[in-house]
């Protein structure tokens, strides 16, 4: 028996209810009580009549009954609230028994195990998701209820880390923002070596230079350790004398280019080509923060990161070898993705931070009107029927796959919760 299932079977009472205490007292629940996954008793505020008496406070919930000693419960007076002990199994005798001195009851004999084979056919289970067979078999209202409420889950999750680096940089909103679309200009592949980029190059030093393009390259392009070789062709040879001279300037020391990795990226995927677009892009917002708040359409956010990176890059991908002359635009879907990962979250966080819930709802709007991601996640789910109409679907099928069906968290899901009930 698992103790997450015995958790399941109490919280939506789905057992035999015709429950004995282990001193023949009649059990009678008037409120299972609110399930608590951090520390302490496993469930709050229940209502419980333990034979002619009604208690309110804590259910502690194992399999075993000498669980509550193996787990320390004996020495927290965090446990001394609890009115009620839940065991699959009682192993103590009445001695040990005696020292608990909190009512318990024994429910192995009251459990549907029918219930139970099919939740562990779930564990076990070696498909994609666990319930691949059978989730059509969920009423579609009640399947996108539960999506929309893992969008905004995912969001909150996202809120969660960039409210955690907002506390490390002193609240700095402005330097926040920075680093973060620093990082998702990196996507995937090179996101770390973008991140500590605009860690090593502060944005208020950028600023200075706002108003010249080649500065904020020579800055971006020395800072990634990416000047830090010989050139044959003009540009990066100026890009290097310039940031030799700013280099000594403003006190900087260039990253290690080990950090960037080219291999087996598309070319216009190169992290070259990305800072050269991340130049243009904060040469266009120098006034950061302002510029991201002050946009209240879809269509404006997207405008600010339309962007194509200066003359040189229309005919390179990296520095020297020349190709044909071929616009580097920062495509749709890149825009998509930075909005989605960065922008987005951010809004909502700045609507929390700020107490202004106009920044959380245009965060949410922004995710409706912005096309579903088509990555290999998304694509899985619609092979198996389920269809994403925005990325505020298809972030909650990301969210769905990565934090409840990969982790086997099947009792935690409304679609394994819906299943398990049939």
């Amino acid at each position: 028996m698992q103790e997450e299932y015995l958790h399941y079977i109490w919280k939506f009472q789905l057992m035999n209810l015709n429950l004995f205490t282990l001193e023949d007292e009649e059990i009678f629940i008037k409120q299972a009580g609110y399930h608590n996954k951090d520390s302490g008793p496993d469930f709050s505020e229940a209502m419980v009549r333990i034979g002619d008496k009604l208690w309110a406070g804590n259910i502690e919930i194992h399999v075993k009954s000498s669980d509550w000693f193996k787990h320390g419960h004996h020495k927290d007076d965090a446990y001394k609230s609890v009115i009620l002990h839940v065991v699959y199994e009682n192993d103590l005798c009445s001695k040990k028994l005696n020292q608990i001195k909190t009512p318990l009851v024994e429910i192995k004999h009251h459990i549907d195990y029918n219930n139970y084979h099919k939740y562990l056919s779930f564990l076990s289970n070696m498909s994609w998701i666990p319930c691949e067979n059978q989730i059509k078999q969920v009423d579609h209202f009640k399947l996108y209820f539960f999506f929309s409420r893992l969008a905004i889950e995912r969001l909150e999750s996202k809120s969660n880390y960039i409210l955690k680096f907002l506390t490390e940089l002193n609240n700095n909103l402005e330097e926040c923002l920075y680093i973060l679309i620093a990082r998702n200009f990196g996507f995937k592949t090179n996101a770390a070596a973008f991140e500590l980029l605009a860690k090593n190059l502060p944005l208020k030093t950028l600023i200075k230079h706002k108003d010249n393009l080649f500065q904020i390259e020579a800055l971006l392009f020395g800072q990634s350790g990416l000047l830090e070789t010989r050139f044959g062709e003009g540009y990066p040879k100026s890009l290097r004398k310039e940031y030799s001279f700013l280099r000594k300037k403003y006190g900087l020391k260039p990253n290690n280019t080990f950090a960037w990795k080219f291999l087996r990226l598309r070319p216009l995927n190169f992290p070259t080509l990305r800072i050269a677009q991340f130049a243009v892009f904060i040469y266009k917002s120098s006034l950061l923060l302002s510029t991201i708040l002050n946009c209240e359409s879809i269509e404006q956010m997207k405008k600010l990161f339309n962007i194509s990176p200066s003359e040189y890059w229309l005919t390179h991908y990296r520095f020297g070898g020349k190709t044909k002359s071929k616009p580097k635009l920062l495509g749709s879907k890149s825009q998509d993705l930075i909005i989605i990962n960065t922008i987005i979250p951010f809004l909502y966080v700045y609507g929390k931070y700020k107490n202004d819930d106009t920044y959380c709802k245009r965060a949410v709007s922004f995710l409706e009107l912005i096309k579903p991601e088509n990555n290999n996640i998304i694509r899985k789910w619609k092979s198996i029927g389920i269809q994403s109409t925005s990325a505020y679907f298809s972030q909650a099928l990301i969210h769905l796959k990565n934090e409840y069906c990969d982790k086997k968290k099947c009792l935690d899901c409304q679609i394994g919760i819906e299943l398990l009930k049939r």
